[in-house]
């Protein structure tokens, strides 16, 4: 074909990482081969889980839920942009402008953190990774990008989400000793930082701004380039969120065309 493929998502499976406060992923098999001579399996999950996109409806009330969003969202051109970041980092609004290629209006937007790398059932994933914050959301949305999203644990710092002093995290936050530790390291108050619960997701969602989460797997090969991006979910009725197989695609012949259509024997 000419086009090379991408696949920016990261394994799924049994023994799936989750997010703090999530179940484990459960996969039974109800037939088997030498059982039945074929093989169904029934999964038990999130759609939270692993690569993902936030539909509005996740946590903006009154806007459209998975099946709602309109299916060019999900396809289209934009960019893999490298902001290095180490723990507790915040991906700021100047990060996002200075970053080359430079992200233009309409673009599907992944950033590449370097904390792919550490994806797993770990606390230095889902406890200290960078993230963005208010100032990136109300960015991506002043800057009318389609989607967006990052290789880190959420579409907020995660001092910003219920794994600090948030939501359902409040006032401790799901895992205490991070919130400690900020605060010896820091001597400031994780709320006076983090004031506001997953302010990224609102800012964007609200706009009908989709959100990718746990960007990886070739992510490094496709960094610092334009793409084209696919990533469909299920047509789910009253969905919050999917699970995809995000794709990145580049032709570098520059002879690819999408089909017209038209029948031209």
């Amino acid at each position: 074909m000419g086009l090379e493929f991408y696949d920016l998502s990261h394994p799924w499976g049994l023994g799936q990482p989750c997010w703090p406060y999530f179940e484990d992923v459960k996969i039974e098999r109800l037939h088997g081969m030498s059982k039945s001579g074929v093989l169904t399996q029934r999964i038990t999950t999130v759609m939270h889980s692993g690569t993902h996109i936030d539909a509005p409806a996740h946590v903006v009330e009154g806007t459209p839920f998975m099946d709602e969003v309109p299916l060019p969202y999900f396809f289209g051109s934009g960019v893999i942009v490298s902001i290095p970041k180490k723990k507790w980092e915040v991906i700021t609004a100047e990060d996002l402008e200075n970053a080359r290629p430079q992200i233009r209006e309409g673009d599907i937007v992944i950033v590449n953190t370097g904390w792919h790398k550490y994806y797993g059932d770990n606390m230095h994933y889902y406890g200290y990774s960078p993230g963005f914050y208010k100032d990136a959301g109300e960015w991506f949305v002043k800057r009318k990008v389609k989607m967006c999203g990052s290789d880190t644990q959420a579409l907020d710092h995660p001092l910003g989400t219920a794994i600090g002093p948030h939501g359902p995290g409040a006032p401790n936050g799901l895992i205490p000793h991070i919130n400690r530790e900020y605060e010896d390291l820091t001597g400031r108050k994780v709320i006076e930082d983090f004031p506001e619960w997953e302010p990224c997701h609102k800012a964007i969602l609200s706009a009908g701004i989709c959100g990718f989460e746990n960007v990886g797997g070739d992510i490094d090969k496709v960094t610092g380039k334009r793409v084209t991006f696919a990533a469909f979910p299920w047509r789910w009725k009253k969905g919050d969120g999917c699970i995809v197989r995000l794709v990145a695609i580049v032709d570098p012949t520059g002879n690819f065309r999408i089909e017209t259509g038209k029948d031209n024997d």
